[in-house]
């Protein structure tokens, strides 16, 4: 179990957003959540929708960001960014999230180390695949530390993607350790396409589309 995260006098976040909405992916699709989403990430994905989180956002206290969840009167969050880990007081924060009674999901690109995450949090490990021309980030050590409330997700544009998506998983066992998530690049990957291979190959994995994206288009959502 990792050591419990230390807060420092005075610790401070950059937050993009802080808002409600319903969970558009991962195991907990569809239930009203309230996201908090970091700002920063050093990664720089082809395909990525929220580049609005790479700079800027407000500097907030960790017991400010607790109490502004807390007024959403929700009782599940997602900590997401950009990429939340890239600043150290993620760790405080999701244990003050945690020991405020919520329910604690961080989405993570799987860039950075997991390790010393609280146990209590869900752990969504975003594995970067060819077409999005960072797979050289990924931390595959992370994998050896999954559970099984932990969940890795795929993002696909191709069937390269594909194919080297399901390397991965049988290589490293991941479906025997977590739930795994397929989910096809909106407008680069026919989301048909991607189940019926998904079938074809009869994967053990979650099929997924971005629920807040069907909803609302790009506007809200993680």
């Amino acid at each position: 179990m990792p050591a419990a995260a230390v807060t420092e006098p005075g610790a401070t976040l950059r937050v993009t957003e802080i808002f409600h909405s319903i969970q558009g992916e991962s195991s907990r699709v569809g239930l009203p959540t309230v996201f908090v989403r970091l700002t920063g990430c050093p990664l720089r994905c082809v395909w990525c929708d929220t580049e609005y989180a790479f700079s800027g956002g407000e500097l907030l206290g960790i017991a400010d960001i607790v109490q502004r969840v807390a007024g959403f009167k929700c009782a599940t969050v997602c900590v997401t960014g950009g990429e939340p880990l890239a600043q150290k007081n993620c760790l405080p924060l999701l244990v003050a999230l945690c020991d405020a009674g919520h329910s604690v999901s961080l989405e993570t690109s799987g860039a950075l180390d997991i390790g010393g995450i609280d146990p209590r949090v869900a752990r969504i490990v975003d594995l970067k695949a060819p077409g999005s021309a960072e797979q050289a980030k990924n931390r595959m050590q992370n994998l050896d530390l999954l559970t099984a409330d932990d969940e890795v997700k795929f993002v696909l544009a191709s069937r390269e993607d594909y194919d080297w998506a399901l390397s991965v998983c049988r290589q490293w066992q991941i479906p025997e350790r977590c739930p795994v998530l397929f989910s096809p690049v909106s407008a680069q990957l026919d989301p048909a396409q991607l189940a019926q291979w998904v079938l074809d190959d009869r994967l053990p994995v979650r099929f997924q589309l971005q629920m807040h994206k069907l909803l609302w288009g790009n506007t809200r959502g993680c």
